[in-house]
């Protein structure tokens, strides 16, 4: 079915002016009729092929544009109008964070699917980490040891380090999912750190686990560092969450 052509499918039912727009295009990228790089046909043709407002196909393509799946320009020629591209990891991330943030995911299943994903990203960085990924984790490292460290900067830095192993795994999904909801996490993570008392105590319990998971990966060690990020995400949610439970 060219994309001009009427839409003879029945209109899905319960769904808003705008989101009828979103599900047509959303079909149209599945089947394979959209791809990165294709033009939405011009907004008063496809309000005209959905039956829908101008203002509603408007709403629809700045959801797209949120989501990173659709860019627009003006002008004529080749590069103007609704380009599909392609959904970027800030995309991704943005999304992700934004669901946590509004609890749409108990905490608890955020962290066990972290650990499937950080488990598979230590596994590949011990194989495909390069020196320059290898030194992105010991700077972070390094700032994570520095004394009198903030909970802030501690975050920040704990949080790079997770990225910079997730970045070395040569897997781009594995790591884009893994930097998503890692980062989705920050700022439940920082909320926690500032409620612990015997915080240089965590930070030394925590700097341990990372240097072994460092030691792990730069060794090529593939299971031991598997184990290690495991053990180390369990651990320090534990802990973070110790005063929750009491």
């Amino acid at each position: 079915m060219s994309l001009d052509e009427p839409v003879t499918e029945p209109p899905v039912s319960g769904l808003r002016a705008f989101e009828r727009v979103l599900h047509w295009v959303d079909e149209r990228i599945l089947s394979g009729d959209l791809g990165v790089g294709d033009h939405l046909p011009p907004e008063r043709e496809l309000a005209r092929l959905l039956e829908v407002s101008r203002a509603a196909v408007r709403e629809a393509v700045r959801t797209l544009q949120a989501q990173g799946v659709a860019r627009s320009a003006v002008g004529t020629g080749a590069t103007a109008g609704t380009t599909i591209t392609s959904v970027s990891a800030h995309a991704l991330t943005r999304l992700l964070r934004l669901h946590v943030a509004l609890a749409n995911f108990p905490l608890p299943d955020v962290v066990e699917v972290r650990i499937s994903l950080e488990r598979l990203s230590a596994r590949l960085a011990a194989t495909h980490a390069s020196a320059e990924d290898l030194a992105a984790m010991r700077h972070a490292l390094d700032v994570m040891a520095e004394p009198g460290i903030t909970r802030e900067r501690f975050n920040d830095a704990d949080t790079a380090f997770h990225v910079a192993i997730a970045a070395a795994a040569g897997n781009l999904l594995a790591a884009d999912m893994t930097v998503a909801i890692r980062e989705s996490m920050r700022l439940p993570i920082l909320d926690r750190f500032r409620r612990l008392a015997a915080w240089e105590d965590v930070v030394a319990d925590l700097s341990r686990d990372h240097e072994a998971i460092y030691a792990a990966i730069s060794g090529g060690r593939a299971d031991e560092a598997e184990l290690a990020v495991e053990s180390h995400v369990r651990s320090a949610w534990q802990t973070l969450t110790a005063t929750e439970q009491s």
